[in-house]
C-alpha cells in the first residue's frame, strides 16, 4: 500500500469490524432490537444519526492527527 490514508482509512475499517463483531458477539439480543428500531425509525431520524457519527468522526480524526 503506498498511501498513508489508504492504509489508516483501512486500519480504521478494520477497527470497526472488530468493534461490530464484539458487539454481535457479546450482546446479540441487543443488537437484533437496534436494528428493529433502525428498521422502524424514519429515514429523516437515520440520516440526521449518520451525518452526526460521520462529523463526529472527522472531529475526532482532526484532533487525533493534530
Amino acid at each position: 500500500m503506498g498511501s498513508i490514508a489508504l492504509t489508516d482509512f483501512l486500519i480504521g475499517l478494520g477497527i470497526l469490524l472488530v468493534f461490530e463483531g464484539i458487539l454481535f458477539l457479546g450482546f446479540p439480543g441487543w443488537m437484533r432490537r437496534a436494528m428493529k428500531s433502525a428498521l422502524a425509525s424514519p429515514d429523516s431520524v437515520l440520516r440526521l444519526a449518520g451525518i452526526i457519527s460521520a462529523v463526529g468522526g472527522l472531529i475526532l480524526i482532526w484532533f487525533v492527527r493534530r
